[in-house]
């Protein structure tokens, strides 16, 4: 299923993956995730993240915004980025991104103390990784069944309903 399937009204939770390519947009993907951004900020559908997939979109933000102002290939970013601090420090977009969120009415829920050890029990069921298992964990902690994601990886977990951009 697409976004667009979604119906008015649900409540969906939006993985980095869909951020990103709102924020720097995909050719392809970009322009359904900026439609799903818009549907949730005109109250169509009720959008909900983790603080944890912000520190992952911010992040996926910095290295491809350092990539294109510095001219930096993308393999081996983070590491050639912890060596430059001074190149961190100019970096901009992704502080801009996260300070936009609540603009568009997403909702960013904490991560609850018990929420990591659920996400490994998730992890050794699903074969998912950590940071997406997560992910489940905090949707199941918070009664929400509906993911806005490009990975299929979370089509692996039972009662969880991916719509992708396309």
């Amino acid at each position: 299923m697409t976004f667009q399937d979604l119906p008015a009204g649900a409540a969906v939770f939006l993985d980095a993956n869909t951020l990103v390519y709102h924020f720097e947009p995909h050719p392809v993907l970009g322009l359904p995730c900026t439609d799903l951004i818009e549907r949730i900020e005109n109250q169509d559908l009720r959008g909900f993240t983790s603080a944890h997939v912000v520190t992952e979109t911010a992040h996926r933000l910095m290295t491809l915004e350092a990539c294109a102002m510095f001219g930096w290939p993308y393999p081996g970013i983070a590491q050639r980025l912890r060596g430059h601090p001074a190149q961190v420090q100019s970096l901009t977009r992704f502080r801009q991104a996260i300070q936009e969120l609540p603009r568009y009415a997403i909702h960013i829920v904490p991560i609850a103390a018990h929420l990591p050890d659920a996400a490994a029990q998730i992890s050794q069921q699903t074969g998912l990784l950590s940071s997406d298992a997560l992910v489940v964990a905090v949707m199941q902690e918070h009664g929400l069944t509906n993911l806005a994601s490009h990975d299929a990886d979370f089509d692996r977990v039972p009662g969880l309903t991916r719509y992708a951009p396309a």
